[in-house]
């Protein structure tokens, strides 16, 4: 099907159509009217999936605020005004960053397969054909970049200093997330699925909306920095065993996880990025939109799977009803389904969202018996998921919806359960394994580097009184320990003289 900004009127043609002498001046004006009617569609067309577009940014967007709430209800009272001051500066640090270097190193083609190359501080933006890169595009991708710092953050909360999180989030959405993003989503991208040149294994790496681009750099950067810092004190005893610092507030956790849902549905069916323009080999209008709706079915099923997978695994375990193991399963399930949500059926999600939950309740088990600590479960929810989401799709992905999200080649390989062959299996694992290999060659050493400059963690001191007071000025809330009323506090006796001989003074 031609788009309309592709329609032609031969005025000649339509003349000799016409006959009479009046042909000539009737067919040009019959040609110059449907010259007009056809570049106001094409504007009109443009004009939707530009608003299609910058709406699934707002959406991801306010992801930040379900992390803020899911992070700030996850830690102690004593440490929320810090974690939500670093969720606010991931985004704003992420975004200064992600305009100068960021969105060039990942979408700046023509370039080679590792590195963009242009568009630095968004210059030529907008882009002439055949790129055609708009702000909108831009403001997108940058949601997608500080969502990856976001999940970082989760890992390394309540023991990190400030000033690591202003350094770590500048470098991951400037460098470290942007090259990734480049690799299996750019046009030129070595494994790209989108690539006009040469293709992985004929097929490319189907990553559509970041279970490995998103969700793995950040979960792999946040295992880096929790594995250099050491758990947090008290949350493993003297003999080993580990000890719950279970989170201030559930409600918060809850809030969090659902403004994250909501955002999940930009974050997976604004992937498209266009919801009126051809699409797929057929050019079928009506198939665009429906596969939009079919991204946000499979990714609603399969987090819907993983919560109640989630919740009765954890009751058989622990005995426990937990809302805030129900959330993280939901997360998890999301995380996992994010990769093929556009190119999988809505049972296979089911599928998904029931493993993905036996993948996070596996990974917690094994961080616990490691003496992992991970205040937010961020690396075992986004990298153990998020890896489980890319062979699932490998696994799952059918033929008919390949070739209509990836129409630049008919007949590529698909799903090895689906009967596809083995070759789209091959490139997902080698994804997973240039993921870790490329986050821990370049956040390992970051984070190692902070540590031994004494930059990364504070004080035991500190971390005993809280991040809030001894960092921050005060706490959030209005905060009563009734242990106060028994013995001094960590830093009353910081602010007492050894031989004073009254005793101190509340703070």
């Amino acid at each position: 099907m031609e788009t309309w900004a592709t329609l032609d009127c031969s005025a000649a043609q339509l003349a000799d159509l016409l006959g009479g002498p009046n042909s000539t001046g009737a067919a040009n004006f019959i040609c110059n009217q449907i010259a007009g009617v056809s570049n106001k569609l094409s504007d009109t067309a443009y004009a939707v999936d530009t608003t299609f577009l910058l709406f699934s940014a707002y959406l991801v967007f306010s992801m930040q605020l379900g992390f803020a709430m899911l992070c700030a209800g996850s830690v102690r009272a004593k440490n929320t005004m810090n974690i939500m001051l670093t969720n606010v500066l991931d985004a704003a640090a992420g975004g200064l960053f992600y305009y100068l270097f960021g969105y060039a190193f990942a979408f700046g083609g023509p370039s080679n397969g590792f590195i963009g190359k242009h568009f630095f501080g968004l210059k030529e933006i907008p882009s002439p054909p055949p790129t055609v890169f708009d702000y909108s595009h831009f403001l997108y991708q940058w949601a997608f970049a500080i969502a990856a710092a976001g999940i970082t953050s989760g890992s390394i909360a309540e023991r990190t200093q400030f000033v690591a999180y202003l350094i770590y989030s500048s470098f991951l959405t400037g460098f470290v997330y942007p090259v990734v993003a480049h690799w299996f989503w750019s046009v030129d991208g070595w494994a790209s699925a989108l690539n006009t040149r040469k293709l992985l294994f004929g097929t490319g790496v189907i990553d559509f909306a970041g279970s490995g681009v998103v969700h793995m750099v950040g979960g792999i950067a946040g295992l880096w920095g929790a594995f250099i810092e050491g758990p947090r004190i008290g949350r493993f005893d003297h003999s080993g065993r580990a000890v719950a610092l279970r989170g201030h507030s559930a409600s918060l956790v809850v809030l969090g996880t659902f403004l994250l849902w909501f955002g999940w549905y930009g974050f997976n069916p604004g992937s498209f990025t266009k919801i009126l323009s051809p699409y797929g080999s057929s050019g079928s209008y009506y198939g665009m939109w429906s596969a939009v709706g079919r991204t946000a079915v499979t990714t609603t099923l399969a987090g819907c799977t993983a919560a109640l997978t989630t919740l009765f695994g954890k009751r058989i375990l622990s005995g426990h009803w937990n809302v805030t193991d129900v959330c993280n399963g939901l997360l998890g399930g999301f995380a996992a389904i994010t990769a093929g949500c556009s190119v999988v059926e809505p049972w296979a999600a089911i599928v998904c969202g029931f493993v993905a939950a036996i993948v996070l309740i596996s990974c917690n088990k094994l961080a616990e018996k490691l003496k992992f600590d991970d205040p937010l479960e961020a690396a075992q929810l986004h990298g153990g998921c998020g890896a489980w989401g890319i062979i699932f799709t490998a696994l799952f992905a059918r033929e008919k919806y390949v070739n209509e999200v990836y129409p630049e080649k008919e007949g590529r390989p698909y799903g090895l359960f689906m009967g596809g062959g083995g070759k789209l299996l091959g490139a997902h694992l080698i994804q997973i394994v240039v993921i870790i290999g490329w986050v821990s060659a370049t956040m390992g050493p970051l984070f190692f580097v902070l540590h031994k400059l004494k930059l990364l963690r504070i004080s035991a001191e500190d971390e005993m009184a809280g991040m809030d007071l001894t960092r921050h000025g005060g706490f959030a809330y209005v905060y009563h320990d009734d242990e106060d009323e028994q013995k001094p506090s960590v830093i009353q006796l910081r602010r007492v003289e050894p031989n004073a001989s009254t005793p101190p003074t509340s703070v």
